[in-house]
């Protein structure tokens, strides 16, 4: 079930969205196909089936009865349930109770006894946990429901099975001599006909899904296109305002937005190294309560009173620290942030979100059903640390650039259509045709075979691949930084992302000279040569002599 969840949310599709329809066409069936116009229809389910159920019976109306069991409940912890479950901004608004609601007047029965249980590692997938809701829970769930105590009764609780398919059945067979005494449930159906193999059907429901998710893929490339037609490249002016309610979408819809003003930064410092060239401090800011920004501050030590120079704020990757950026030549990195403070430049290494492996990864699962996301949080943090950066004296405010490796590389691409004080951006080690390196099932190096549970975003393949998230940055500088063999993706793949940026820059806005990709002989790593001239020519600082 994740194997089809993982590339479907990626292009803004889910599986229970895909089991919905399965659902939904025998619905249509019976009131079109069969010729029963005046059909009752019920539909129940457990575990799984159970949510598929609830949420049929709550979005057709046609569906007169619902029998859901093994599901029902307080929904506040669906981020330790199977991944498959998530559901971007589900409960923004829908809880179980908003679902039940949306059956009435129509008829709901709950059994919530027996419901299963399950426990999963999380190797190379989501870890997962399933458990028996605690009655107390479960009564106050249904507590919420709006309409409960309306009259006739649409909703109820039936603790076994028997009573739940019995008080179901009621309405459907209303003005029927029906004797439901003796229902009971056979634990030995009698056999009328051969039955497939149930296997083989799955592995069958699975390959049609995943060929429907590639076709949306292939075909999501002209979705985008359609999406940024509202583009206005007649002048620099006109494309900056047409730009901003792409970057609002991308802001609430795509990376999610919470409503907090920032705290007062409360910057708190400490000396952290003393070398020939420059001194280091660690910092902490405040974000919001309990939310702090830190990061390690490199001051050149030639830095005159009164002057003013550019800074670059230099990200670490994946279960990075500051200091890796910082000393130890560490192989990806490569001191890049002492090596540009000794070219001159002020230079801010934070600290993400992205460490501790589930424990990150956990955060991502616990923001998707608020419809926010790791960059949630991380976007405000940056915003705090520029807007500190700024009032420190030897900063230029207009000269504050972003360099990220990595998982630093998307906070590249991320961050700075958000952060708007960012004047350039540098992506190395990362930029991509990254909805196909999110969704596909033949790219060898897809993160569909990855232990990156949390990388998947909603909906991109119909929005922001990285060339829609590059024009957020334009028209300000934008760089990629490639190593021929860096395993991230291939030659091909980048140079096709990157052909619409360039085509952007230097066909559509003539400003060909803002956009440049370096392109090594060498794997995953800073290679620290054409990133830096073009540093130093968008920052207006000296090269070195």
């Amino acid at each position: 079930r994740e194997y089809v969840y993982r590339s479907a949310f990626e292009l803004g599709r889910h599986i229970i969205g895909y089991e919905l329809q399965k659902v939904l066409a025998c619905v249509d069936w019976f009131t079109k196909e069969s010729g029963e116009k005046d059909a009752r229809i019920g539909v129940v389910g457990y575990g799984e089936g159970g949510i598929l159920a609830l949420y049929a019976a709550a979005l057709d109306t046609r569906i007169d009865a619902c029998g859901t069991s093994g599901y029902f409940g307080p929904r506040e912890r669906i981020w330790e349930q199977p991944l498959d479950r998530n559901v971007f901004g589900l409960l923004e608004q829908f809880g179980d109770a908003e679902l039940a609601a949306m059956v009435y007047p129509r008829h709901l029965t709950v059994n919530p006894s027996g419901y299963p249980t399950l426990q999963l590692p999380g190797e190379g997938g989501g870890p997962a946990v399933l458990r028996q809701p605690d009655r107390v829970a479960i009564d106050a769930e249904a507590a919420r429901i709006a309409h409960r105590r309306s009259k006739p009764a649409w909703f109820s609780i039936e603790n076994s099975s028997t009573q739940l398919l019995a008080d179901m059945v009621t309405p459907l067979l209303e003005g029927n001599e029906v004797d439901l005494v003796g229902l009971e449930l056979s634990s030995e159906p009698p056999k009328v006909a051969w039955l497939p193999d149930a296997g083989q059907r799955q592995e069958r429901q699975i390959h049609e899904l995943d060929r429907h998710n590639q076709w949306l893929l292939r075909e999501s490339e002209y979705v985008r296109q359609e999406f940024m037609k509202k583009l206005d490249y007649s002048s620099l002016e006109k494309y900056q305002e047409s730009a901003e309610g792409y970057r609002k979408i991308f802001r609430e819809d795509v990376i999610g937005a919470f409503d907090y003003p920032l705290d007062a930064a409360n910057p708190r410092t400490r000396k952290a190294y003393d070398k020939e060239k420059w001194t280091g401090y660690e910092v902490v800011l405040d974000v919001w309560p309990d939310v702090i920004a830190y990061g390690v501050l490199l001051l050149p030590k030639d830095l005159k009173p009164g002057e003013k120079r550019p800074v670059v704020v230099c990200q670490h990757g994946l279960e990075g620290r500051p200091q890796n950026v910082i000393e130890g030549d560490v192989a990806a990195y490569h001191d890049f942030a002492a090596k540009l403070c000794e070219r001159g430049f002020i230079t801010f290494a934070p600290q993400n979100l992205y460490i501790f492996q589930d424990r990150f990864r956990t955060l991502q699962r616990k923001a998707n059903p608020l419809k926010k996301t790791l960059f949630s949080i991380i976007v405000p943090q940056h915003q705090q640390i520029v807007n500190w950066l700024k009032t420190l004296p030897g900063v230029d405010s207009e000269r504050i650039a972003f360099y990220g490796l990595s998982y630093g590389g998307k906070s590249a691409m991320r961050i700075p259509p958000l952060v708007t004080d960012y004047c350039l951006s540098i992506c190395s080690a990362d930029f991509n045709e990254w909805v196909m390196k999110n969704a596909s099932t033949r790219f060898p190096i897809s993160y569909m075979w990855g232990g990156e549970y949390e990388i998947f975003e909603w909906d991109l393949g119909s929005t922001f691949n990285y060339a829609e998230m590059a024009a957020l940055i334009c028209p300000k500088p934008f760089m990629v930084e490639r190593g021929h063999t860096d395993g991230v993706s291939t030659d091909e793949w980048v140079a096709f992302e990157f052909a619409k940026v360039n085509f952007l820059y230097s066909h559509r806005l003539k400003i060909g000279d803002r956009c440049e990709m370096e392109v090594f002989d060498g794997p995953h790593t800073i290679n620290g040569k054409g990133t830096y001239d073009f540093l130093h020519k968008h920052l207006k600082w000296p090269q070195p002599k």
